[in-house]
C-alpha cells in the first residue's frame, strides 16, 4: 500500500527544519532567536505548515516547558539547603582531584538515581554541583555536563518512572492493545541495566575523545589577566644565576615565584637553596621582559610551558595561589601594595590586584588599597593562615593539593527534610498518576515558597530563560511536521521497506526513526506518532507487537543528537557552553550504538 505523497505543506515544513538546524547548527543567531524566528515563520507560512498563531506560541504553555521551569526552581529550594554540598564533599574526597574519577562518580551515581527518581530533576540538581567540582579539578564542566544528562536519560530507562516519556508508552502501548502493556515498573529492567552498561563506558571512552571543552577551566590566572605574564625558564650550565639564590637576583619588571628541581617545587621567596644549572624557574612578567632576561642571564625559555594555578600550587605546606579581599577595618587600608611589605611578613608575591571590573597587573606595588579590593597572591600555605589570623584580607579562594577536601557547610535538618520531602511528593504524585507531573512540580514550587525554602526572585534568577525559549520555540515545529503530513510521510517509508527486511531489521528501523522524530520533535510526540504504526507493523508481518513497542519507548527516551531532543539536554546546553553539533557530534555514534545493542537485546530477552 503507497504511503502518504511528498506535498507542498510538506515540503514546506521540511524547508523550515532544513533551514532552523542549519541555524542551530552554524549559531549564525542565538540558538534562542533562532527559535523564536520558527515561531514566527510558522505563522506567516500558516497557509502550508497550518499552525495558528495560538498553536504557534502553545510551546510557551506546553507541559514539558512548564516541567522543566518548575524543576529549575525546585532544584534551587533543594541546592539552597545545602544537602547538595553534602553530596559534592562526599564525591570530591573521592575524586581525589581526578578528572577520570570525576567523571565516572557523575555518571555512576546520576545513572542508577534516574532510574528511581525521574531524571529531569536528577540533571536539574546536579548541574550546579558537577560544575563546582569541575572547577575545583581545573576540568572544563563541558567534558561533563553532556555526560550528566546522557547518564540521566540512560539511567531512565531502567524503570517505569525513570522518564515521562515511558509512562506516554506505557499508556499508549496499553491503548493500542498490546500484550504486556501497561508495563510494569521493573518490567523491562534487564534491558535498561543494558543500555546503561553500554552508554556508560561509551561515555567513559569515546564520548571523551569527542567531547570539546566549550567552557574553560575555572583558572586565577587568567581572572586576574596573567595570561602571558607567566613564564618558565631553564637554567642553563654557563648562566651567571647558578650559585645565586632567588632573593639574590635583581632583574627589572621580573620577579621569580618558584623554583622547580626535578620533581620538587619551592617558593623561590622562602627558599635558600641556590639555584643549579638544570633547575626551572616560574617568573613573572611581561613578554619584553622576559626576552631580555633570558638574553641577559644566558637562560632558555620553555615556550611551551604553559603556567596556570595548578602549576604554581604545589602544596605540601609550600606555595599555593590564593586569592584574598581586603576587609572593612583592616590596617592596610589606604596603604600601597608596596608598603604593605606583604613579602616579608606573609612570605607571599602579590601578583595582581582587582577593584570591581578593573584589573592591575604591572606595578602592583602601587597600587592603593581599599575596602573590598581583591588580590592574587602566590603564598606559603603557613603565611596565607597568618594572614587571614590577622584578619586584615578574607580568603576567598585557594588552590593547592588539598582543593578537593570540601568542608560541607553544616545543614537545617528540619528544612532539608521538608525540600527532600517536596520533591519526593512530586515524584510519588506524578509516578501514581494522582496529578500530571507538570500539576505535581508546579505544586510542589508553590509549597516551596510558602514554606520560605526559596523566594519568588531566586526562583526567576534560577530558570535558565535561554532554554526555555529553546524549547517553546521548537515545540510547534513538532506539531507542523505532525499536521500536514509530515510524519507520516517518513513513517511510511519505513513501513514499506519492512516488507524486504528481515523483522529484526524492521524492528531497528522503527528504532532509529522513533529516535529522528524525537531529536526534532519531542519524545512524547514521537511516541504518539510511531508507536501505532509500529504496532500496526508487527501485526501485519507476524512479530510481536510488545517487541516493536518496546523499541519506540527506549528510542525516545534516548534522544542524544540535539540539544532540544531531550529536556535533560536543553538545560545542560547553557553552562556547558556547547554548540549544537556538540550534540551531533557525541550523541550520534551513541544512539546508533544503541540501535543495535537495544535491537538484539530485544530479540534476546523477549523475541521478536
Amino acid at each position: 500500500m503507497a504511503g502518504p505523497p511528498l506535498t507542498a505543506d510538506t515540503a514546506v515544513v521540511f524547508a523550515l527544519i532544513g533551514v532552523a538546524v542549519t541555524l542551530f547548527v552554524t549559531e549564525r543567531l542565538p540558538t534562542d532567536t533562532t527559535a523564536i524566528a520558527v515561531v514566527v515563520s510558522l505563522v506567516v507560512l500558516q497557509p502550508w505548515t497550518h499552525i495558528s498563531a495560538e498553536e504557534a506560541i502553545s510551546g510557551f504553555s506546553n507541559a514539558a516547558t512548564v516541567t522543566i521551569v518548575a524543576m529549575y526552581i525546585l532544584s534551587a529550594g533543594v541546592e539552597g539547603t545545602g544537602v547538595i554540598g553534602q553530596l559534592e564533599a562526599i564525591i570530591a574526597r573521592y575524586t581525589a582531584g581526578s578528572r577520570e574519577r570525576l567523571l565516572a562518580a557523575t555518571v555512576g551515581v546520576t545513572g542508577p538515581l534516574a532510574g528511581v527518581v525521574n531524571n529531569t530533576p536528577v540533571v536539574a540538581l546536579f548541574i550546579p554541583m558537577v560544575t563546582d567540582l569541575a572547577d575545583r579539578n581545573h576540568t572544563s564542566p563541558s567534558k561533563l555536563l553532556i555526560p550528566l544528562s546522557y547518564a540521566a536519560m540512560l539511567g531512565g530507562t531502567l524503570t517505569l518512572v525513570g522518564t515521562a516519556t515511558n509512562l506516554v508508552a506505557s499508556s499508549v502501548a496499553a491503548n493500542l492493545g498490546v500484550a504486556g502493556a501497561p508495563f510494569s515498573m521493573f518490567q523491562f529492567t534487564p534491558l535498561g541495566v543494558l543500555v546503561l552498561i553500554v552508554g556508560v563506558v561509551y561515555l567513559l571512552t569515546v564520548g571523551q575523545w569527542l567531547l570539546p571543552a566549550r567552557v574553560a577551566p575555572h583558572d586565577l590566572t587568567e581572572e586576574f589577566g596573567l595570561g602571558g605574564r607567566l613564564a618558565r625558564v631553564y637554567v642553563t650550565q654557563s648562566s651567571p644565576l647558578v650559585g645565586q639564590t632567588a632573593a639574590d637576583v635583581q632583574a627589572d619588571h621580573v620577579k621569580i615565584l618558584q623554583l622547580l628541581r626535578g620533581d620538587q617545587a619551592f617558593v623561590a621567596s622562602r627558599t635558600d637553596r641556590e639555584i643549579e644549572a638544570g633547575d626551572v624557574l616560574t617568573v613573572r612578567a611581561d613578554e619584553e621582559a622576559v626576552k631580555e632576561f633570558v638574553m641577559r642571564e644566558r637562560l632558555r625559555r620553555l615556550p611551551r610551558a604553559e603556567v596556570t594555578e595548578a602549576e604554581l600550587s604545589v602544596g605540601n605546606g609550600r606555595g599555593t595561589l590564593a586569592e584574598v579581599v581586603v576587609t572593612s577595618g583592616s590596617s592596610l587600608l589606604g596603604q600601597t601594595v608596596g608598603e604593605t611589605n606583604f613579602g616579608e611578613r606573609y612570605d607571599a608575591t602579590v601578583l595582581a590586584a582587582r577593584r570591581g571590573e578593573e584589573l592591575r597587573v604591572e606595578d602592583v606595588s602601587e597600587a592603593g588599597l581599599n575596602e573590598g579590593d581583591g588580590l592574587l597572591l602566590y603564598v606559603t600555605e603557613t603565611g596565607l593562615s597568618n594572614l587571614e589570623a590577622t584578619g586584615d584580607c578574607r580568603v576567598t579562594e585557594t588552590v593547592g593539593a588539598d582543593e578537593t577536601e570540601i568542608e560541607a557547610e553544616p545543614i537545617d535538618r528540619e528544612e532539608t527534610a521538608l525540600a527532600v520531602g517536596i520533591v519526593a511528593a512530586v515524584l510519588a504524585v506524578a509516578a501514581l498518576d494522582f496529578l500530571p507531573i507538570v500539576i505535581a512540580a508546579l505544586g510542589g514550587v508553590v509549597a516551596m515558597v510558602a514554606t520560605d525554602l526559596i523566594r519568588p526572585s531566586e526562583a526567576y534568577d534560577a530558570v535558565s530563560w535561554e532554554v526555555i525559549f529553546l524549547l517553546a520555540g521548537v515545540i510547534p515545529l513538532g506539531l507542523a511536521l505532525e499536521q500536514t503530513g509530515g510524519a507520516a510521510f517518513l513513517a511510511s517509508h519505513v513501513t514499506s521497506v519492512a516488507t524486504v527486511l528481515p523483522v529484526l531489521g524492521t524492528l531497528a528501523l522503527f528504532y532509529l526513526l522513533t529516535g529522528l522524530l524525537a531529536n526534532l520533535i519531542t519524545p512524547v510526540a514521537s511516541v504518539a506518532l510511531v508507536m501505532p504504526i509500529a504496532v500496526s507493523t508487527a501485526q501485519r508481518i507476524g512479530a510481536d507487537a510488545f517487541a516493536f513497542a518496546l523499541a519506540v519507548t527506549f528510542a525516545a527516551s534516548t534522544a542524544f543528537m540535539t540539544p532540544m531532543g531531550y529536556q535533560t539536554n536543553l538545560m545542560v546546553y547553557s553552562p556547558g557552553g556547547y554548540r549544537f553539533t556538540d550534540f551531533v557530534r557525541v550523541g550520534a555514534p551513541l544512539q546508533l550504538l544503541l540501535a543495535v545493542v537495544t535491537t538484539f537485546g530485544i530479540a534476546f530477552i523477549w523475541g521478536v
